[in-house]
C-alpha cells in the first residue's frame, strides 16, 4: 500500500545532516511495513531488528553506547555485515529497549552517516522520560491512510482525475459522484491498512465485506484496550477506557450541528473537571488515538496564545473506528445521502485528512456565539475552515470571522463541486472544495 509519507522518508534520506529518524503512530497504522518498503526499494540493503519480538537484542544495549560496538553485535546477531554508509537499519518497537532509544543520541554524533530509523507504537509514553537530548533525533508521526492513499489501494478508476486537480481544474460530474460513494466506502473501512486489506479481500461479496472489516475493526480496538490495560495502571486504565469510548459517545451528540468542546462531565464517575482527566487525554493523544483540537478567541497568530489548557474538541484519529465504536452499521453510511454522518463524521473525516497532510495542530475558533470548525496557519496567514451539509455552503459565523480578521481567503467543505474563487470582496476569496478533497487542501 503507497504511502505519502514515503516522500518524507526520502527527503530525510537525502539530507546530509540528517538524524535518527523516529516514526510515530497507533498499533496497526503501517509503520513496520512503510519501513521495510523504504528499505527494499531504496537501499542496497536493510536490517530489521524487533526488540519486541527478539528480546535478547535488548541485552546488546545494556554495556556501552558506542555506535561502532552496538553495529558490529548487531551484525552478529544477524549474521551480515552493516554498511554503514548504504544500508538501512531499522530498530522496531525501539520503546521495549529504553538504551535504545538513548543511544539514538550517540549515532547522531558518533555515526551521523548511518541511515537509521526507529519505530514503536507506544513511543509517545517513552518519550517523556528524556531517554535521549531534543534535536538528535528527527520525529514523523505515520497517521491512518487518507482518502486518497486508499483510493490508491484499491485501485480505483477516478485515480487519473484525482491525481491531476489544479486549481482550474472541475471533475466531471459522473466522477464526482462516483467520488462521493468511494467516500462513503472509506467512511465504512477507515484508514487502518489491516481493514483495508481486509475490504479488498472480500470486496466481490460486499456484506461479507463489511462485516470482515467491523470484525477486524473490534479485533483492532481489542488490541488497543489491551495495551491501555497493560501500560496505564489499574485506576488510570479505567479514566483511559472512559475517555477513550466517551468521544464517539459525545461527537455522536452533535448530529446535526458542528463538534461541540468536549464536555468533561460525566465521563467518569465523580470526576466534572479537567484536572482528573487531563492525564487520560494526554495518554491517548500521545498515542495518536485521539486528535485534540483547542479551541481559541481569536483569530491571530499565535493560536497557542489564545487558547486555554481545559477548551477543546476530541475527535477520533480514524473515521472507520468511530464508526464502529458508534455502533454504526456499514448499512446505515452507504445508504445515507450525505444525511446520516453530516455532522460529526464528516467533520472528524476532514479534521483527520488536515493533520494527516499538514502534520501541523489543528485549531478551531469560538467567539460569543459564533464558531468556525478549523483555523491552521499558510504562509503566515490565516485560514477559516468551514464544514458545511449538503449544497448549503452559506456560514453566518465564517462570515463573521472573515470581517473581523480578514483572512486572504476562506475554505468551505461541503457538497460542492470544487471552485477556488479569485473574486476579492470585503471578506476574501472563498475556496469550495467538496468533502472528499480534503486531503489535497491546499491545491
Amino acid at each position: 500500500m503507497k504511502r505519502k509519507m514515503m516522500r518524507r522518508l526520502l527527503d530525510w534520506k537525502r539530507d546530509k545532516s540528517r538524524a535518527p529518524l523516529l516514526l510515530k503512530g497507533v498499533r496497526q497504522v503501517g509503520k513496520t511495513f512503510l519501513l521495510k518498503e523504504f528499505g527494499k526499494v531504496h537501499f542496497p540493503k536493510y536490517h530489521y531488528f524487533n526488540f519486541e519480538q527478539t528480546t535478547e537484542l535488548r541485552k546488546i544495549f545494556e554495556g556501552s553506547l558506542v555506535p561502532e560496538r552496538i553495529l558490529s553485535e548487531l551484525s552478529f546477531q544477524v549474521g551480515s555485515t552493516i554498511n554503514i554508509e548504504e544500508d538501512l537499519v531499522i530498530f522496531d518497537e525501539i520503546q521495549e529497549c529504553p538504551r535504545a532509544l538513548t543511544s539514538l543520541k550517540y549515532f547522531k554524533e558518533d555515526c551521523p552517516k548511518l541511515h537509521l530509523c526507529a519505530a514503536g507504537s507506544l513511543l509517545g509514553l517513552h518519550l517523556n522520560s528524556g531517554s535521549f537530548p531534543v534535536g538528535k533525533v528527527t520525529f514523523e508521526t505515520l497517521r491512518p491512510m487518507t482518502f486518497e492513499e486508499f483510493l490508491i489501494a484499491i485501485d480505483d478508476k477516478s485515480l487519473p482525475f484525482f491525481e491531476k486537480l489544479t486549481p482550474k481544474e472541475t471533475l466531471p460530474e459522473a466522477v464526482h459522484l462516483h467520488l462521493w460513494e468511494q467516500l462513503k466506502l472509506y467512511f465504512v473501512v477507515g484508514g487502518l491498512p489491516d481493514s483495508i486489506a481486509t475490504y479488498i479481500k472480500y470486496r466481490n461479496k460486499p456484506l461479507e465485506a463489511f462485516l470482515m472489516v467491523r470484525k477486524k475493526q473490534k479485533d483492532l480496538l481489542q488490541a488497543y484496550y489491551s495495551d491501555i490495560a497493560k501500560h496505564a495502571g489499574k485506576v488510570n486504565a479505567m479514566h483511559i477506557d472512559r475517555v477513550f469510548n466517551s468521544v464517539p459517545s459525545q461527537l455522536s451528540g452533535s448530529h446535526n450541528a458542528a463538534i461541540r468542546r468536549y464536555r468533561f462531565r460525566g465521563v467518569v464517575p465523580g470526576v466534572s473537571h479537567y484536572d482528573r482527566l487531563s492525564g487520560a487525554i494526554d495518554w491517548l493523544e500521545q498515542l495518536g488515538m485521539i486528535i485534540k483540537i483547542p479551541i481559541v478567541n481569536s483569530g491571530k497568530l499565535p493560536f497557542r496564545g489564545f487558547a486555554r489548557e481545559n477548551f477543546f474538541k476530541l475527535v477520533m484519529f480514524d473515521v472507520g473506528i468511530l464508526g464502529c465504536m458508534s455502533e454504526l452499521s456499514a448499512k446505515a453510511i452507504l445508504d445515507a445521502d450525505y444525511g446520516s454522518y453530516k455532522g460529526y463524521f464528516a467533520e472528524n473525516f476532514v479534521a483527520q485528512e488536515l493533520v494527516a497532510i499538514l502534520h501541523r495542530q489543528l485549531y478551531s475558533w469560538q467567539e460569543q456565539k459564533f464558531k468556525v470548525e478549523f483555523l491552521t496557519e499558510d504562509n503566515g496567514k490565516v485560514i477559516p475552515m468551514e464544514v458545511k451539509s449538503e449544497k448549503n455552503t452559506k456560514a453566518k459565523s465564517l462570515q463573521v470571522f472573515c470581517e473581523k480578521y480578514q483572512p486572504p481567503y476562506k475554505v468551505v467543505f461541503s457538497k460542492r463541486p470544487l471552485s477556488i474563487s479569485k473574486e476579492s470582496n470585503k471578506i476574501g476569496n472563498t475556496h469550495y472544495y467538496p468533502l472528499y478533497l480534503a486531503g489535497q487542501f491546499p491545491l
